[in-house]
């Protein structure tokens, strides 16, 4: 049986990151990893024939009271982001705060994936700032 182009992507996916960030596959198929605190998530799949992305999640901070003062940085982050968004998920009086990115990843070249990888998660990390006490 050969790998689908999804599979072969986020192998390429793992590599590329593997300088940065020490990076396992979870027991479902995806990537996890840790960065900058933020803990991420990411899995490759085929939305169609030649359409293979990369979803990438990472919780930027959890159990934060939900409050307005939360509301209104995570609106402001969001406004200041250029990939992906910035979504806050309550329970009850906490929150988990999630940054979530999919993108086309499937013909781009090793050196273009590390740097959309890392301007992704960059982006993490200056999201996650003022978030987390």
């Amino acid at each position: 049986m050969t790998d689908s182009s999804a599979d072969l992507l986020q192998q390429r996916a793992m590599a590329v990151l593997a300088p940065f960030v020490e990076v396992r596959t979870n027991d479902d198929g995806s990537l996890g990893f840790e960065y900058a605190g933020s803990l991420c998530s990411m899995r490759s799949m085929t939305l169609s024939p030649g359409l293979d992305v990369l979803s990438l999640t990472c919780v930027l901070t959890w159990d934060r009271p939900l409050r307005a003062a939360l509301t209104k940085r995570v609106a402001d982050r969001n406004n200041a982001l250029q990939f992906g968004s910035i979504t806050i998920i309550g329970n009850g009086k906490l929150a988990d705060v999630i940054l979530r990115y999919t993108f086309p990843a499937g013909g781009l070249s090793d050196e273009a994936l590390t740097t959309m990888l890392l301007l992704v998660l960059s982006g993490a990390d200056r999201s996650r700032q003022g978030l987390v006490p």
